[in-house]
């Protein structure tokens, strides 16, 4: 363990998917990195502009799941070198808080020689973030689809079809994840419940068949988007008319503000990319826009020995993955 230096490779997610709240989660190509290695004393080396502002000691968001770690393994590690580099854009909607969470589980046990399971780091991952979908998504890759009562998460996975891609819409505001459920009723009626339970079993029987022209029928949803709605100005207008300019169904990617667009990767969509960004600008609001496919991995664990491998900064190590 002292020589060991562990480099995790973490996807993105976008959850929901629609009318699946709290439950559906997909994991993306676009990625974070976490290095992790035994230290004298705890340090923090961060790149990228996502990084900027987070903390640099022990109450870092890493170091304290890495922690969990050790004490649920019944060892002591109490200072670590840690290193990072975010493509994951910061409270956005795209699960940057649950591939941090899931590279601190996945880095620390692989550090230790994973004494832990997947379905341990599972359930930690998920009491931590406080839902299963986003977490569920980065550790396991594909499509998931999982419950959770409170104390234990159960889920099952679904390979993403070769020809579904995605077109995210990141506009350039923050929204962070308590606003948005602020803005959530306490209580739904028992037609919207049932409204979503179809639409979401639905969704997952297109997503599971690769029926992906259903995904238009199964993409709407009444227990969040509609309330969130106000929050993202242009947001209701691209959930109505997104199917007109070639895409197979549009949600508000987890929390938001992005919002991720389903396209068949074989079919003609041209006039997708610029309707968002057009319908945004008419509301003041700048975004970026980024065609990301399914990733179909989980983390991909790199351990190396200290004692036989030079170190080289992370940005290097990673420079043709970035």
């Amino acid at each position: 363990m002292i020589n060991r230096r562990v480099i995790v490779k973490i996807p993105a997610s976008t959850a929901n998917l629609g009318p699946g709240f709290d439950t559906l989660g997909m994991a993306l190509s676009l990625y974070a990195w976490i290095e992790m290695t035994v230290s004298e004393q705890t340090e923090f080396q961060f790149y990228g502009d996502q990084m900027k502002g987070l903390p640099k000691d022990k109450s870092n968001l890493i170091y304290k799941v890495a922690q969990l770690v050790f004490k649920e393994a019944g060892v002591q590690v109490p200072e670590l070198s840690i290193s990072m580099h975010s493509d994951i854009p910061l409270t956005r909607g795209l699960g940057s808080s649950a591939s941090a969470i899931v590279g601190a589980l996945v880095a620390a046990n692989a550090l230790i020689g994973s004494p832990l399971t997947d379905d341990k780091l599972f359930q930690m991952a998920t009491a931590l973030e406080g839902h299963p979908d986003n977490v569920g998504a980065s550790l396991f890759g594909g499509i998931i689809v999982a419950a959770w009562d409170g104390e234990r998460a159960d889920y099952m996975r679904i390979e993403p079809n070769e020809r579904l891609a995605t077109l995210v819409a990141i506009p350039a505001f923050q929204l962070s994840t308590e606003k948005a459920r602020h803005a959530l009723p306490s209580q739904v009626s028992m037609a919207d419940a049932v409204f979503n339970v179809g639409r979401s079993s639905l969704l997952v029987a297109a997503l599971a068949s690769g029926e992906l022209g259903m995904i238009r029928y199964a993409m709407k949803d009444r227990l969040h988007q509609p309330y969130r709605a106000a929050l993202i100005p242009g947001m209701s207008t691209i959930l109505e008319r997104a199917v007109e300019h070639g895409a197979l169904g549009v949600a508000l990617s987890g929390a938001g503000p992005t919002l991720i667009a389903f396209v068949d990767a074989k079919a003609y969509a041209e006039q997708l990319e610029p309707f968002l960004i057009d319908t945004l600008k008419q509301e003041g609001i700048e975004a970026n826009t980024l065609w990301l496919s399914p990733c179909v991995q989980g983390p991909q664990v790199t351990v190396e020995d200290i004692s036989k491998q030079p170190a080289i900064p992370l940005p290097d190590r990673i420079k043709g993955e970035m």
